[in-house]
């Protein structure tokens, strides 16, 4: 269901959910059920909240060390910045030492 949530990022409404459940062969009662009792909403709702609060418009969102990395980023495009994250480091702490 991920998948499919991830691939229809705009079309998130109750309806289209309920249709996502049938494609990917969920048990449809139990997943209407759950959608319908609002069970996990505020927990939603939260997740999205943190996430605009720090500029995140839509997934996949990575951080690291702060720096937000929006989209299908490349792995070395990661690697990058994790790459100077460390270096940065490595150059405070041998600051801190002298």
């Amino acid at each position: 269901m991920h998948e499919k949530l991830f691939a229809n990022q705009r079309a998130l409404q109750p309806a289209k959910l309920k249709d996502y459940a049938t494609e990917v062969g969920l048990d449809v009662a139990a997943f209407s059920k759950c959608l319908e009792s609002g069970k996990r909403a505020a927990e939603i709702k939260t997740d999205i909240d943190e996430g605009a609060a720090v500029g995140v418009t839509g997934t996949p969102a990575f951080f690291v060390n702060g720096q937000m990395l929006s989209g299908a980023v490349p792995f070395e495009d990661f690697a990058r910045v994790i790459d100077a994250e460390l270096a940065r480091a490595a150059s405070k702490s041998a600051t801190a030492k002298n």
